[in-house]
């Protein structure tokens, strides 16, 4: 059985009216792959580096299913309004400590 994993993004948005229209199909779509949204910040703490911007975490309940959405191709057409809106900074699969 895999371990749990946080997916976690940072992007600056640059044209709100299309990062809207990413929202609205998000959360369907998250749900639809076993995907719990568990928080998102516009005012992170830049302890180093330049990116201010939204930082967002999501859980899955492993690699697989994180990546199963990631590359579903219903994801993958909203995203198109993601890429249109934002500049992405990163977005990273962080697994658990080893034990």
């Amino acid at each position: 059985m895999s371990d749990p994993v946080h997916f976690i993004a940072h992007f600056t948005i640059d044209d709100a009216d299309r990062y809207r229209r990413y929202e609205k199909g998000f959360f369907p779509i998250l749900k639809a792959h076993g995907g719990q949204f568990v928080t998102y910040d516009d005012e992170v703490t830049v302890l180093e580096g330049e990116h201010p911007g939204r930082t967002v975490i999501i859980r899955f309940e492993s690699e697989e299913a994180c990546l199963a959405w990631w590359d579903s191709p219903e994801y993958r057409e909203l995203a198109e309004h993601r890429h249109a809106g934002t500049t992405t900074h990163s977005v990273v699969i962080v697994h658990p400590a080893p034990r």
